[in-house]
C-alpha cells in the first residue's frame, strides 16, 4: 500500500538503529492485514530522547518503539507509564491515549513468548543467569521472576546489578561468573557480539550440557557466543524471536488488531 495523507506512521528510535529489523516486522504485519500504516527508523542521538517524544506529539506519530540508549530517558518524557514500565523505569514502546503518551514495556513478554515458541521452555522453576543490567536485562529479569523463575544478575558493575535486583525483587540475586555452571538458561543482554572484535561476554568454558544459551544480539545472526555454545551441543537462540514477539505486543497496542506473527516472522527469515 502506497503511503498517502491518511497513512498512520509508527517508528523506532535508537542509536544505532539503521540495522533494526523492526521496520520489516511491522510493515509486513500492516501489509498482511491491509492496514494503512507504515513504520520507519529514526536515528536519534543519546541525550535527544525527550525531543523525539515531543516530535511524536507534533508530527502525530501513532506509535514509537524505543531501543538503546533511550529506554530510561523516554520513561521520563512520556505522560504516563504502564505498571510494568513504571517498575522497570524503562520504556520500549509509546502508545497514544487521546493527547497523552503512554510508556509501555513489551520486552519481558516478548522474551517469555520467544522461549515458549522457539525452545518450548517454560521459565517456571528454572534458574537464569542474565549477563548485563541494562534495559533489556531488567525486562527479562522481571518477566523471569513473574513467571516463577529465578533471575541471577551478572554484571561488571556490581551497583547496577544490585539496583536491578532491588527493582525486580522475587527470586533474583547478584552473582559471580561461576554461577553460570548451575544455570538452566544463560542470556547475554549486553551489546557484546555485535562487532567481530568484541570479546565474549563470559567464560564459555563455564557452560555445561543441558543448558540453553540466548544472545539478544541479532546482527550477526550467530554471534561468537552462540557458535561456542553450539559447539558444546547446547540449544541456542538469537535475539530475533524476542524482537518478533515484543513487536507483536506493540502491534496489538497500536492497532487494536491481533498481530499476524506468521507474516512478520517470514519477513525476517524466522520459522515459528
Amino acid at each position: 500500500m502506497t503511503p498517502n495523507a491518511n497513512t498512520r506512521v509508527a517508528a523506532v528510535i535508537g542509536d544505532p538503529v539503521r540495522h533494526s529489523l523492526s521496520p520489516r516486522l511491522h510493515n509486513a504485519g500492516f501489509a498482511a492485514l491491509g492496514l494503512d500504516w507504515c513504520y520507519v527508523a529514526y536515528p536519534v542521538a543519546d541525550g535527544q530522547a525527550e525531543q523525539a517524544v515531543e516530535a511524536m506529539r507534533t508530527l502525530g506519530i501513532e506509535g514509537l518503539s524505543v531501543t538503546m540508549p533511550h529506554k530510561k530517558s523516554v520513561a521520563a518524557a512520556v505522560d504516563d507509564l504502564s505498571a510494568t514500565a513504571a517498575r522497570l523505569g524503562a520504556v520500549n514502546c509509546v502508545t497514544r491515549a487521546g493527547d497523552r503518551l503512554i510508556g509501555e514495556n513489551t520486552d519481558g513478554v516478548g522474551f517469555v513468548n520467544s522461549l515458549h515458541s522457539q525452545l518450548q521452555i517454560d521459565p517456571n522453576g528454572l534458574t537464569m543467569v542474565i549477563v548485563g543490567a541494562g534495559g533489556a536485562a531488567r525486562s527479562i529479569a522481571l518477566a523471569m521472576t513473574d513467571h516463577g523463575g529465578r533471575a541471577c544478575i551478572l554484571n561488571r558493575t556490581a551497583r547496577s546489578a544490585e539496583e536491578l535486583v532491588e527493582i525486580v525483587g522475587g527470586e533474583s540475586s547478584v552473582v559471580q561468573e561461576d554461577a553460570i555452571r548451575e544455570a538452566d538458561l544463560v542470556v547475554n543482554a549486553t551489546p557484546l557480539g555485535m562487532n567481530n572484535d568484541d570479546p565474549l561476554p563470559f567464560d564459555v568454558d563455564l557452560l555445561k550440557k543441558g543448558q540453553s544459551v540466548i544472545d539478544l544480539v541479532y546482527q550477526p545472526k550467530k554471534t561468537a557466543l552462540l557458535v561456542e555454545a553450539e559447539a558444546r551441543g547446547l540449544k541456542t537462540l538469537n535475539g530475533v524471536p524476542m524482537l518478533l514477539h515484543q513487536a507483536g505486543e506493540q502491534f496489538r497496542l497500536w492497532t487494536g488488531h491481533e498481530p499476524p506473527l506468521g507474516a512478520m516472522a517470514e519477513a525476517v527469515g524466522l520459522t515459528l
